[in-house]
């Protein structure tokens, strides 16, 4: 049932290409937004000075808008809560900071790292928790004082309180954690400046999101964030503690969480590569969710309709190369032929195309589309298989061209001309039939005969259905391919 007060949020750091990964996170808060006729908050975590660029936050936007993602407060459109980004909001998490030091819930801590890393490593030899031990939890005055003498600069913790924590995680249930193995954190850094810890919590209160959906790598910050949620709602700046929904890994080669590094993680390289958006969506929102039994293939319109966050499954999901290119190649299957063609415009154009933009012919291109709509896995696949139409020449595949002209292939291509010479070149049967008399008067079989006149032709052993092919190149030309491929062999 829909629920207009659901608040979501996704909130990217803007550190280099977005990653499949961030997207699939993106897809279920926006597609449980839109399910539930609710606000998706659109937030950017750039409190990372050292990592964060323009150019990923230009990035982001642009991906954001390529995967058809709009968004009701953010970047660009603004919102009641002002500004998204979190570099323009230090002054709320400093007010926020000394209003938890001022009631008691957190504390300056003066430890080294070098005191920290001693005692948690005398903790894990004496086989104890090895979490911070709260030395500074209760300083006396004094001893604060001694350590400011010192030069010490302090962080900030916040101060976790000794009970078990439990809640109900919307995709694995119930889950408990005991105090002991929850020790208190910082949310400040000595140089003043806030943490992730502090930030991300403190935003989400201020901008009433009611339901986190993220990631399955930040499921044990979740009982800090609760504690730290009670004492926002406690101090008034938090309304609620949201619920909390922690998403399956996607797994890569290997068995190993898909990370930034690996090759096939980039968003980039899929658009690049000529994925659609919905092809891609589709196949992405499989990984820990379906649509039903024995259907994979739907639209984003369907998701959206269907999507219940409780439903998606809490074990790890593998990215699969193969089954996405299979999912965008129905989607491709499934556009109408003009807008077929007008998606494969940028890859029929320069830097892509090898052919001079005065060489491209648009009706041999309409023709030859609907053929080419039913072969493609990805939109970039088009360049390679209509090359032979708008060359002077075709480009061979020298492994292409040794399997296909074997010891008689002069004889039956100089059978094959003949009977071509004297074809209807109206009708992609005619050229058919054409080829299979040519192939009948060598002992061949169809497939075995028209291979030697694909790759005279074409360049290449595989691509569109041939006869229509060259019904759309041409008698002349086609000819003149044949008699070049004799000169050759």
């Amino acid at each position: 049932m829909a629920n207009a007060n659901v608040r979501v949020r996704f909130c990217p750091s803007p550190t280099g290409n977005p990653h499949v990964g961030l997207v699939r996170t993106a897809l279920f808060n926006w597609a449980f937004a839109r399910h539930n006729e609710g606000a998706l908050v659109f937030r950017i975590e750039d409190t990372d000075a050292a990592r964060d660029s323009e150019e990923s936050y230009d990035q982001l936007l642009d991906s954001m808008r390529w995967l058809g993602f709009d968004w009701d407060e953010g970047p660009e459109i603004g919102g009641p809560h002002a500004p998204y980004r979190q570099s323009q909001r230090t002054d709320i998490y400093q007010d926020v900071a000394q209003k938890l030091l001022d009631a008691g819930r957190a504390y300056y801590c003066y430890c080294s790292t070098e005191e920290l890393d001693a005692r948690r490593d005398a903790a894990r030899a004496a086989g104890k928790p090895s979490g911070y031990d709260g030395h500074c939890r209760d300083l006396t005055a004094e001893q604060a004082e001694a350590y400011r003498a010192e030069g010490r600069k302090p962080i900030v913790r916040f101060r976790m309180p000794d009970e078990t924590i439990t809640f109900t995680d919307l995709v694995r249930g119930e889950i408990t954690y005991l105090a002991e193995n929850v020790p208190d954190y910082g949310i400040v850094r000595a140089n003043g400046a806030p943490l992730y810890t502090l930030v991300n919590p403190v935003d989400d209160a201020l901008m009433e999101i009611t339901h986190v959906l993220r990631g399955e790598d930040l499921l044990s910050s979740t009982p800090r964030q609760i504690a730290l949620y009670k004492a926002l709602t406690e101090l008034g700046i938090a309304k609620e503690t949201p619920a909390f929904g922690h998403l399956p890994y996607v797994m890569g080669e290997g068995n190993k969480k898909l990370s930034k590094r690996d090759p096939e993680s980039s968003l980039n390289l899929y658009r690049e590569r000529g994925f659609l958006p919905e092809g891609l969506l589709n196949y992405l929102s499989l990984l820990g969710w379906s649509l039903s039994a024995d259907r994979d293939i739907f639209s984003v319109e369907e998701m959206v309709a269907a999507f219940d966050v409780t439903d998606v499954n809490p074990n790890p999901a593998r990215f699969d190369l193969k089954k996405a290119e299979a999912i965008n190649a129905d989607h491709i299957r499934l556009l109408d032929v003009k807008e077929f063609t007008e998606r494969c415009a940028p890859w029929l154009k320069a830097p892509f195309a090898p052919w001079a933009p005065e060489d491209f012919d648009e009706a041999k291109w309409q023709a030859i589309a609907p053929h080419a709509q039913t072969r493609l896995k990805v939109l970039s696949e088009i360049t390679d298989n209509v090359d032979f139409l708008f060359l002077a020449e075709p480009v061979f595949d020298e492994a292409s061209w040794t399997k296909a002209m074997k010891e008689g292939s002069d004889a039956l291509l100089r059978t094959a001309r003949e009977k071509l010479d004297a074809a209807d070149w109206s009708s992609a049967e005619s050229l058919k039939e054409a080829v299979l008399a040519a192939g009948e008067e060598h002992g061949l079989k169809l497939g075995k005969a028209q291979a030697p006149v694909r790759v005279a032709v074409t360049g290449r052993t595989v691509g569109l259905p041939l006869f229509e092919s060259l019904e759309i190149l041409g008698k002349e030309r086609t000819l003149a391919r044949v008699d070049a491929a004799l000169a050759k062999l």
